[in-house]
């Protein structure tokens, strides 16, 4: 390889749209070298998934986004039609163990010598039928009696194991937790994920590229409008659409104000997990005021619809945007009251402090992106990375922590909330007349279109593929929960049991953005 991870890739070329991204291709042999490449140079996995081009007269085709810090690359890899099947890459990068466990669920692409157990497939699926498969096979069918899953034991004097879920207290989403202990301590967490699997990605298959924004802006509900935009991005992108400008800043704004009222969530449950109800009462307090402003400004308290290709489906009027403007500065305060009431209280911090410490190095290795890695030392944003307009002209200051643990995962979220507030004040200034939307013409081009936005937990990347009638024939989301579940596992040793509600909420990843 040269020195720049892509350099030997064969055509590569740059992918239209807002997203800065190229697209090239590579035999599946020289995949790990690739990828070794990417991670030499401080690189990471941002996503990995396949297709069946097997109605076309091909094979299946393996896919990988990479992004080297400066470059983000789609590779994509052509695998045999009747044995598909790729090296494993989880060694170098550790992020695709589960996105290749994942992958053989769905289109049965094995990785040789990789994880064999089954990750969406909890063992109820037919061995021989994979939903992401073209030609017509047999769905799926349900077996009265799945296999057991073979968690990794802890053997020794005094260990002894503790389950958790998959079902828990409370509105929550189902995942299992495998604790090994000795007495309070933790030596080894995994975890398993992927009940509520809702085959969004095969329902995309179905369905015309006119028809998939109500889909994909249920993805995931705290993050709508990060997987709205990018699925806006990318049939814009296979369109020739320009969105006007007015749309593009109110796509801002409403993507800073999810990120805004995430944060205010997080730390409210945060200082409640910490002992701390003040701080829950208050947040939600502060949660509900901006949500109930969503619903007078945009007509939702969350904005499921809001965004669509071309532009948006809202609009703002002078007297909202006056409104939402002189609510920023009282926020604010507020939040500086209680930034200095969680500083001093030395219980909460008691708690905070050393609690979940994911080092640099292991995020760096592991390849953990968004806020998860930002309290980790990383200093990688894509609303600076790989801005899209109107980031490229808003000077976004990145929020950054060395220490990794839960106390720096609070900073982060209260410096990023203090960030979202200041883009927000700047955009209601500064938002430009004219329409919010344009007319979306037909494909112009088959071909990979990619859309991505830093939503509130990291970078969300949607891929999409789409005949020239605009039927779509592949969409993958993929979102940053994939790269920090694994995460962790780790940073939960060596603390104790009582001590693990309270980091799994301080990275407070996604179970339904998972379980596509």
């Amino acid at each position: 390889m040269n020195a720049h991870p892509f350099a030997t890739l064969p055509g590569l070329a740059t992918l239209p749209g807002a997203l800065r991204a190229r697209h090239g291709t590579a035999h599946r042999e020289h995949l790990p070298q690739l990828c070794q490449a990417v991670a030499d140079a401080g690189g990471h996995l941002l996503a990995l998934w396949g297709s069946d081009e097997r109605d076309r007269g091909k094979g299946f085709t393996l896919s990988l986004a990479l992004h080297d810090g400066a470059d983000l690359v789609v590779v994509e890899a052509a695998l045999d039609a009747e044995d598909p099947h790729h090296p494993d890459l989880s060694a170098i990068l550790p992020a695709a163990a589960r996105m290749q466990r994942a992958n053989c669920d769905l289109t049965g692409i094995r990785a040789d010598g990789g994880d064999p157990r089954g990750w969406l497939d909890h063992g109820h699926w037919s061995g021989s039928a994979f939903p992401l498969r073209r030609l017509p096979e047999a769905m799926p069918a349900a077996t009265a009696d799945p296999a057991d899953y073979a968690f990794v034991r802890v053997a020794g004097s005094g260990v002894h194991e503790i389950a958790v879920g998959p079902v828990h207290a409370g509105v929550i989403e189902p995942g299992h937790f495998r604790f090994s202990v000795v007495g309070e301590k933790l030596l080894r967490l995994e975890e398993r994920l992927g009940y509520t699997h809702k085959g969004i990605e095969r329902r995309f298959q179905d369905l015309t590229l006119a028809q998939g924004a109500p889909l994909a802006a249920r993805i995931c509900g705290d993050s709508t409008i990060a997987f709205a935009w990018a699925w806006a991005m990318a049939v814009e992108a296979l369109t020739g659409t320009a969105p006007p400008p007015r749309a593009l800043a109110l796509r801002a704004l409403l993507l800073e104000r999810e990120r805004l009222a995430n944060h205010l969530g997080d730390l409210g449950a945060l200082g409640n997990d910490g002992g701390f109800a003040f701080g829950l009462s208050q947040f939600m307090r502060l949660k509900e005021d901006l949500l109930r402003s969503n619903a007078a400004a945009f007509g939702a308290r969350y904005l499921l619809d809001a965004l669509a290709p071309g532009g948006t489906r809202v609009d703002l009027s002078e007297d909202a945007r006056a409104r939402l403007l002189g609510e920023v500065a009282p926020l604010e305060a507020q939040l500086r009251t209680l930034r200095a009431i969680y500083d001093d209280h030395a219980g909460l911090q008691d708690r905070f402090i050393g609690a979940g410490r994911a080092s640099p190095e292991l995020v760096a290795r592991l390849g953990g992106i968004g806020l998860a890695a930002r309290a980790s030392g990383a200093r990688r944003d894509w609303r600076v990375d790989l801005p899209v307009a109107p980031y490229d002209c808003l000077d976004v200051r990145v929020a950054s922590r060395s220490d990794g643990d839960v106390a720096a995962r609070v900073a982060v979220r209260f410096d990023e909330a203090f960030e979202s507030l200041r883009l927000c004040r700047i955009l209601l200034e500064i938002l430009p007349t004219g329409p919010v939307t344009a007319a979306v013409g037909p494909v112009l081009a088959e071909g990979l279109a990619l859309g991505g936005v830093e939503g509130w937990r990291g970078p969300v990347l949607l891929a999409l593929r789409a005949d020239p009638d605009g039927r779509i024939r592949r969409c993958h989301p993929h979102d940053p929960s994939w790269q920090n579940w694994p995460l962790i596992e780790h940073a939960a040793l060596p603390d104790i049991v009582a001590d693990f509600p309270l980091i799994n909420k301080s990275f407070n990843l996604s179970y339904s953005g998972h379980d596509l």
